[in-house]
């Protein structure tokens, strides 16, 4: 039995686990009458379709066909890689798919029928297509479905398909098991249905967090092998109501503002974000008020070293060990009325809490370059009051290699609870119940001439507004699964990591 890729002769070595599909192969007539073929009489062959990686962790489908003259040996090799391939428990055989056709650049619905659909027919799974036609459409739709039919559920959109998505598998969850999404103290079920993103949006920033690279073929590739990647999410809460979930960025002041003003030009395109951005710049708004957290104590990294998540990051293994045998000893609420809350009072130009490091093309490293995607912690960043020019220095510092948090004016911390409330709600509202140290602060804008209006901002919440001045976030470690594997490091960051681990050990 010989390996050869028909059309240039190549030579290929192809692990069982990233073949997509095993097919017999018709060796037309002009195959069989040129060069090595044309010695073979009746030439039997099958072709193996497979992963093949290229830079920038960028995957996509290759092949090679395998040829002998013994027609039984050809079909003993098909059936045994078929057997092989049965043996891959983790790969999907029904999928559900969500299709957004108006996020993004409107291509959503060609992206897929072209590029992805053809790749899951190969891998003979079998998928329910269904395409949204309003906001939350996928949410509601999830609600009714029979899940338990499907292996994961697809969404090919934005950032903003994926929350809806997510938002209702994990309400689904909860509904089923009876648990009341409302009670911010609640320990929510784990959902064990994976969600698998092709990225058809403005912004794909979740895909580039956890594959390394926003390209459909890539990440409809991680979801044929059947790659699994566990993600915390947090909950925001206000006056003991469910808000939202949130897996990458819920920003107040800078990020907020942006997203609030963008709403409003939507007919520019990814443009508004552009526009907006330099808007917000310049308005330079300041917001004071108060913010309260708990730090991850579970946690073995930290937002300033060098550690970043990558597949099979042993941070989030190790970190999630602790944190399960730290609630298995002193329990989830005897653990949280025990630890100290740290309270932090000031003016405050961006209030940020990253799931992820929240990288995009634009910004390689992302808002916390060492955050990690399931160590059951967030990394609270926030950047004080401060000149325009030094605000500008710290924004350059995510687009190169510089510590972007090496400024005066900038704290960050890694915290597993986190809650922020402004003088407007406590004026407005008294009966506002007080969980852990809570100080109320003034908001206001950064110049004299309107100190004294009260301004507020609007949260950011993995690119949804959220009008709320007073809110309570939550970590829940793994709370769910995706079709990743994290990103893949390079050799140098594999030896500079595994360096850094035998120095723990």
């Amino acid at each position: 039995m010989k390996g050869k890729k028909i059309e240039d002769g190549e030579n290929c070595f192809v692990p069982t686990s990233e073949i997509i599909a095993v097919e017999e192969t018709d060796l037309n007539k002009k195959q069989h009458n040129s060069g090595k073929w044309q010695k073979m009489a009746k030439p039997h062959a099958f072709t193996v379709y497979y992963v093949k990686k290229a830079r920038n962790h960028r995957w996509w489908c290759s092949d090679v066909t395998f040829w002998c003259v013994d027609e039984q040996l050809c079909n003993q090799w098909i059936q045994a890689l078929k057997e092989l391939l049965e043996l891959q428990k983790a790969r999907p055989k029904q999928l559900l798919v969500y299709i957004n056709p108006y996020g993004g650049k409107r291509q959503g619905k060609r992206i897929y029928e072209q590029k992805v659909a053809p790749l899951f027919s190969l891998a003979s799974i079998s998928t329910d297509v269904f395409i949204t036609e309003r906001a939350n459409h996928a949410k509601d739709n999830l609600f009714e479905v029979n899940i338990n039919k499907y292996d994961g559920v697809v969404c090919v959109g934005g950032d903003g398909m994926f929350s809806e998505v997510m938002h209702g598998l994990i309400g689904r969850m909860q509904k089923d098991s009876g648990i009341d999404q409302n009670n911010p103290k609640a320990p929510l079920v784990q959902c064990n249905i994976r969600i698998g993103i092709i990225p058809a949006g403005s912004t794909d920033c979740i895909c580039y967090s956890t594959v390394g690279i926003s390209d459909p073929v890539t990440s409809a590739l991680h979801i044929i092998v059947g790659d699994s990647q566990p993600l915390d999410v947090s909950s925001v809460h206000h006056n003991n109501t469910f808000l939202k979930y949130t897996v990458s960025l819920l920003g107040y002041g800078f990020y907020g503002d942006i997203l609030k003003d963008s709403e409003k030009k939507r007919w520019m395109g990814p443009m508004r974000y552009d526009y907006s951005g330099f808007k917000t710049f310049l308005s330079h708004h300041c917001y004071e008020g108060t913010i309260s957290f708990q730090p991850a104590k579970h946690t073995l990294g930290s937002p300033r070293d060098k550690d970043s998540c990558r597949t099979g990051c042993h941070i989030c293994r190790q970190s999630e060990q602790q944190l399960a045998e730290q609630r298995k000893k002193c329990g989830l609420k005897h653990e949280e009325d025990e630890e100290e809350w740290k309270v932090i009072k000031g003016k405050f130009l961006a209030i940020n809490v990253v799931n992820m490091s929240c990288a995009c093309p634009r910004s390689p490293k992302g808002l916390s370059p060492a955050a990690h995607l399931a160590d059951g912690s967030a990394d609270l960043i926030l950047v004080r009051k401060c000149s325009r020019f030094d605000f500008l220095r710290y924004l350059v510092r995510h687009t190169n290699q510089d510590d972007q948090f090496d400024f005066s004016f900038v704290d960050v911390y890694r915290v597993k609870s986190f809650q922020f409330t402004s003088k407007l709600l406590e004026d407005n509202e008294s009966d506002v119940t007080d969980i852990g140290k809570k100080h109320f602060g003034q908001f206001c804008r950064d110049h004299p001439a309107c100190c004294c209006n009260i301004a507020n901002s609007t949260w950011n919440c993995d690119g949804e507004t959220l009008d709320s001045s007073a809110i309570e976030v939550r970590v829940h470690c793994q709370l769910m699964k995706l079709f990743a594997r994290g990103i893949e490091e390079n050799c140098k960051e594999a030896s500079r990591n595994q360096s850094r681990v035998e120095q723990l050990l």
